[in-house]
């Protein structure tokens, strides 16, 4: 890629938020945008109508739950689906294409509902797998993004109210320590350099009047290998979208490089 615009953002349901997904392609014509939460097959995904909007749709559904896609202005290139390891997994919450020799991945790492649960044993392998997956199948000296609603805030600077949330799937130290092993493979999470003091989210619950009350947590990151990194020039959420009718409970968030 030379000067690129990348975006992430979790739709929370892409038929439902079709019209202000287009809208917004249309205003900010990011070069590639990683969509996590599609709940629709990949049949169901609506390739013509962002065709129309210019761009191509690489995508990983799933009926009425998950599901992650890319989208593209230039060509998706050996696009992969899940983690290759020969493990079965029926969640859609992984997917990466080359795009002018860039590695970009959509991740939509599991939520965890309740600490000690299943779900949350599942989140940490899940997590596990992905470093794996790094480690088996990449190179961090190669240029790679992985993007996405990643369901972990990194930091207490990522949290409006770190006591209240102390004790969440989001924020204990297992989750956390999971997500710095993918980091320490060779990220740098872009969206921190930039914002260092911490409190920008990309999450408000619909509830409370979370969002106008900025009662919110940053759960979406945008991670990059160190010498893709250092061509990044800007980081920043686009809270507009958080706002109007029928919005996402997540902003996209939004990383340039030169």
């Amino acid at each position: 890629m030379n000067a690129v615009k990348l975006a992430t953002w979790n739709v929370n349901s892409i038929r439902s938020r079709l019209g202000r997904l287009e809208a917004w392609l249309r205003r900010h014509r990011p070069d590639v945008l990683c969509l996590q939460e599609l709940k629709c097959t990949d049949e169901q995904f609506p390739y013509e109508a962002l065709a129309g909007v210019g761009y191509q749709s690489a995508v990983f559904g799933q009926k009425a739950y998950n599901g992650v896609a890319i989208l593209a202005r230039q060509e998706l290139r050996d696009v992969r689906r899940g983690f290759g390891d020969g493990s079965p997994d029926t969640e859609a919450r992984l997917i990466s294409a080359e795009i002018e020799g860039v590695r970009v991945f959509s991740a939509y790492v599991p939520n965890g509902q309740v600490v000690g649960s299943e779900k949350f044993t599942y989140k940490l392998a899940w997590l596990a797998r992905l470093a794996d997956l790094l480690r088996r199948d990449f190179d961090p000296a190669a240029p790679i993004v992985l993007a996405g609603d990643f369901n972990v805030a990194v930091s207490d600077r990522d949290v409006y109210d770190p006591n209240a949330w102390a004790e969440s799937v989001l924020c204990v130290p297992e989750v956390r320590g999971a997500l710095e092993l993918v980091r320490q493979w060779g990220f740098v999470d872009v969206f921190a350099r930039f914002h260092p003091e911490g409190g920008v989210y990309s999450w408000w619950d619909y509830r409370r009047l979370a969002f106008p009350r900025n009662q919110g947590l940053r759960l979406d990151h945008v991670y990059a290998t160190a010498a893709f990194t250092e061509r990044c020039t800007s980081a920043y959420v686009d809270r507009d979208e958080r706002k109007g009718e029928k919005p996402s409970d997540h902003a996209p968030v939004v990383v340039e490089w030169t």
